[in-house]
């Protein structure tokens, strides 16, 4: 069996490796590891590789930015090309971001199998790249493998065939168990540098990149404003998308206090170890959210919605939507030990991939 990956941006890198790991042990056959070049920047991408332990892709499509339409087409167009030389028997494709969307075109037009990892989740707001990815993906895709059963609830709803449908459990958390141990040794070997708060000492950790809350001049100096005054009750750390960077300094948005500290991007281990040791995130990410439920780290979302609600309801995580004043509430409340409590989802086990990996292995061909 051959079996092609499709990843394009970070949070597919983290998906990705346990599957390439579980399928080699298996000895499946022969895989092929596709980069389309989504994310390009050396800080966003080649050191996620190398901290992952993955191989370096076979091939690399170097879509690079621009809008959604460009980028989907793009990737598409090198893509097709692709998978018609290499003649993969299944394409795997991961999350919801443009590179996943194109994979599963693609393939539905080549007429080859498609498995879409992470199917199934729902925002409920079509104002998102991201809902259209998942939508679409998971009506074209041949199987489909969801995180948590809220998933399986929306496909069935959708009225995808529950033969297609597949609960595995988390591969984000897959990566995070077997990387933790590394990620603590790097925190007490001090791998941090000088962004490392002090054992013990209080501090949170902020990440940004949503279009609703950093292209919006505006609500930016609003969200970077609170969060300097956060930082006079707690310091922050934040690691700043390169998207992000840029709005800041164009909109002079650069912070006031010496309690919100703007670093540059963090490699997976190092973000890791600093979110395992904080006392609060705040974050617009998906793959946060879940990490810090894992964690057991209160999480604050500054989002409308979330996808994947089983981290509010069984997680760490509340959504406080861009209620800045609701923010600074939350925050008080979880520096007074009245933080929300919550547990680990059914199957975020570190197990997910090797179920993915049976179930690839029974279905295809010898």
């Amino acid at each position: 069996m051959h079996v092609l990956h499709v990843v394009g941006a970070r949070p597919n890198f983290m998906k990705a490796a346990p599957v390439i790991q579980a399928l080699t042990s298996r000895q499946i056959g022969r895989q092929t590891l596709v980069h389309t070049g989504q994310h390009y920047d050396a800080n966003m991408s080649d050191v996620f590789f190398e901290h992952l332990g993955m191989r370096a892709p076979d091939v690399n499509l170097e879509v690079g930015s621009g809008s959604h339409a460009r980028q989907t087409a793009e990737a598409m167009k090198r893509l097709e090309q692709t998978v018609l030389e290499r003649a993969p028997d299944i394409v795997l494709v991961y999350g919801d971001v443009n590179s996943t969307l194109a994979g599963a075109l693609v393939c539905a037009k080549l007429l080859v199998p498609v498995g879409h990892v992470e199917a199934g989740l729902r925002s409920f707001d079509l104002t998102m790249p991201e809902e259209i990815n998942r939508l679409l993906s998971d009506q074209i895709a041949d199987l489909l493998f969801t995180p948590s059963l809220d998933g399986n609830e929306n496909l069935a709803r959708e009225g995808v065939a529950p033969e297609k449908v597949h609960f595995v459990g988390n591969v984000m958390i897959d990566t995070l168990v077997r990387l933790l141990p590394e990620a603590s040794a790097r925190w007490t070997s001090g791998g941090l540098g000088p962004i490392r708060p002090g054992d013990g000492e209080a501090f949170g950790v902020v990440t940004l990149h949503r279009p609703s809350n950093v292209d919006d001049q505006e609500a930016l100096g609003d969200l970077i404003h609170t969060l300097d005054r956060i930082g006079t009750d707690v310091p922050l750390v934040f690691p700043v998308h390169p998207r992000t960077r840029k709005m800041i300094v164009a909109g002079g948005h650069e912070p006031q206090s010496t309690g919100l500290r703007l670093t540059d991007p963090l490699g997976y281990l190092d973000f890791l170890a600093l979110q395992s040791k904080a006392t609060l995130v705040i974050t617009d990410s998906a793959g946060v959210q879940e990490e810090s439920t894992y964690l057991g780290v209160p999480c604050l979302t500054l989002r409308k919605n979330t996808e994947r609600p089983v981290t509010e309801t069984v997680g760490t995580n509340t959504v406080v939507g861009q209620d800045l004043e609701r923010l600074e509430a939350e925050v008080a409340l979880i520096l007074e030990g009245k933080a929300k409590s919550g547990g680990i989802p059914e199957l975020w086990d570190g197990r997910a991939a090797e179920r993915i990996a049976e179930i690839i292995q029974n279905w295809g061909p010898s």
